[in-house]
């Protein structure tokens, strides 16, 4: 099997993104970086004299069994419904695109229902195999081990199997080619030699153990670790997260500030956690959701009679509060009576139900939280200037998500756990392109945007894949500037960012003529359409005897197939 028997590797290609704008590289969803070969022997060598060469070996094993993983769920992407033969050669071609090696095809036996794989191929000029040569001259053993790991990877992702491949002969040991050898690790009988080396490293392990205690050990003389379910790893967060922890320690009346869908109440009940009133109830109310005839009643309760309707004398939530903390959230909406009575709340620790005229003490942490501008409301004549600057003697900014670009990352993880559970899916996360996506949206909804977001990305990926950009974005924006593409000669070609700029840069860059694309066009019509001239017709937009009429025009066309 020589290597013209590989498909054609333009959809491979097409894949390929190059995007100068945003500094950054793309195979599909997934983020790739181009760097010096030299470079990445050097780290290889580092590597080997700093741990050893076992230990080095096990770690580009590892390496390279990971970018196999993720070059096969690939695979199956690209190449759907196609021959299992063409969906596997995935590996290899990308292999040659990513420009590890020159890979040729010996022999492929491949039966996913049975279990059954044999695969040989050879690899020519590989990088790993000439920089051991450079670094340490031919050596006895086989060298090319991320290689390896890559192709045990993405054998082992494609059969759901482990694959274990092996390298029967190494150019870095004086043979004219590296030769590699895959089969399920129960048939070969020394497996037990070579499967170590797809393991975690059990020193190493330690080593990184020790490194993430000092780490730990470190990071609470400086600061205490975050509260559950606060997420954030900003500047901006860190700093809103240290002025909740020291108004925890007093009875403050905190002020909350941000835009909607920040997470103010999520930073209340954090405040009431680490208050020494946390035993205590935690009671939230929105002023802007309540009807301003129905606000005092709710908050500071009703005797029997107090109002039509009134049929029994009920508490407010003052007193439902009583001993922990109450969270007025949205307090700019609050009309003024309301909050004449909330200030002498404030000033006095009391307060009396509607209809009543006996007073009654509480004890409550007052935490509020607005995302108008007070002080503008106070000269507007919307709010009191009394209450606000009682309200505002420790007020904390929460920073919108466009601002805190550095919790994106933690914050989805936090919240995929969540959905995963609640609609019951399993998936690998979300793709590097859509995690760019993610960080790029100017998030007006902040993160309520993004909770409802990544659910609606939950629910629409398959079971045990990806979260992509389409399943998140219903409009995917786009680039403000041109990418590059990899055409069939190798070289970079910016491509329109319309899918018509991209369909005529590839025609164009195929060398084909235009009676030739019609003539494909044609051809592939017919054979999807399984002969069915009308249905062939109704793909390409056209009538029937207008198909059938091309088809005898174009000497490339196939002409043969019986009309139905």
């Amino acid at each position: 099997m020589d290597i013209k028997d590989y498909p054609d590797i333009q959809d491979l290609r097409a894949l390929i993104r190059f995007s100068e704008k945003d500094g950054t590289i793309w195979l599909a969803e997934n983020r790739m970086v181009l760097m010096h070969n030299a470079s990445l022997a050097a780290l290889r060598k580092e590597l080997i004299d700093s741990v050893g060469r076992d230990h080095a070996r096990r770690v580009l094993t590892r390496m390279g069994f990971a970018s196999g993983v993720r070059d096969a769920e690939l695979a199956k992407r690209v190449r759907a419904g196609r021959s299992l033969e063409d969906g596997f050669f995935v590996g290899p071609q990308l292999h040659m695109l990513e420009g590890v090696a020159r890979v040729v095809p010996v022999a492929l036996e491949i039966d996913v229902p049975a279990g059954h794989f044999y695969g040989e191929f050879f690899w020519e000029s590989s990088w790993e195999a000439e920089a051991q040569v450079a670094d340490y001259g031919n050596d006895p053993e086989p060298a090319c081990w991320m290689h390896i790991g890559h192709a045990s990877g993405y054998a082992s992702a494609f059969m759901d199997r482990f694959i274990l491949f092996r390298e029967v002969e190494c150019a870095a040991s004086g043979a004219n080619h590296c030769r590699i050898v895959g089969k399920p690790v129960e048939a070969w009988d020394d497996a037990a030699e070579y499967t170590p080396y797809f393991e975690a490293d059990s020193l190493l392990n330690r080593l990184l153990e020790l490194r993430h205690q000092v780490d730990y050990l470190r990071s609470s003389i400086v600061q205490q670790t975050l509260t559950p379910h606060m997420v954030g790893a900003s500047h901006a967060f860190r700093q809103a997260y240290d002025l909740v922890q020291k108004a925890a320690a007093s009875n403050v009346s905190v002020l909350l500030l941000g835009e909607t869908g920040v997470g103010k109440e999520r930073f209340a009940r954090t405040l009431h956690a680490l208050s020494a009133r946390k035993n205590g109830p935690f009671v939230a109310i929105n002023c802007a959701a309540l009807p301003h005839d129905l606000i005092e009643s709710e908050l500071f309760g009703a005797e029997k009679g107090a109002y039509t309707g009134a049929q029994a004398a009920r508490m407010g939530k003052f007193e439902r509060a009583d001993g922990g903390t109450l969270f007025l959230d949205e307090i700019g909406e609050l009309p003024l009576a309301a909050q004449a009575k909330l200030l002498r709340v404030l000033q006095e620790g009391e307060i009396e139900r509607l209809g009543d005229d006996r007073t009654r003490k509480i004890n409550v942490r007052l935490v509020t939280a607005t995302n108008v501008n007070l002080h503008e409301a106070v000269g507007q004549g919307r709010f009191r200037a009394d209450l606000y600057y009682r309200l505002n003697v420790y007020p904390i900014h929460i920073p919108p998500l466009r601002e805190r670009i550095a919790d994106i990352p933690p914050l989805v993880e936090a919240m995929l756990e969540r959905f995963y559970t609640l609609h019951e899916k399993r998936l690998l996360g979300v793709t590097d392109k859509a995690m760019q996506f993610l960080k790029a949206h100017p998030w007006p909804g902040n993160i309520r945007e993004l909770e409802n977001m990544l659910e609606r990305g939950v629910i629409l990926a398959p079971q045990g894949g990806w979260i992509e950009v389409e399943h998140l974005f219903s409009h995917i924006p786009q680039a403000g500037e041109q990418d590059a593409a990899v055409c069939s000669a190798g070289h970079l070609q910016v491509e329109d960012s319309t899918e018509a700029g991209a369909l005529v840069e590839r025609f164009f860059s195929s060398g084909l003529s235009l009676e030739q694309l019609e003539a494909m066009l044609l051809n592939e019509s017919v054979r999807r359409a399984e002969g069915n001239m009308a249905c062939a017709a109704r793909k390409l937009g056209i009538t029937r005897p207008q198909l059938a009429y091309r088809l005898k025009k174009e000497p490339g066309a196939c002409a043969s197939s019986a009309p139905h």
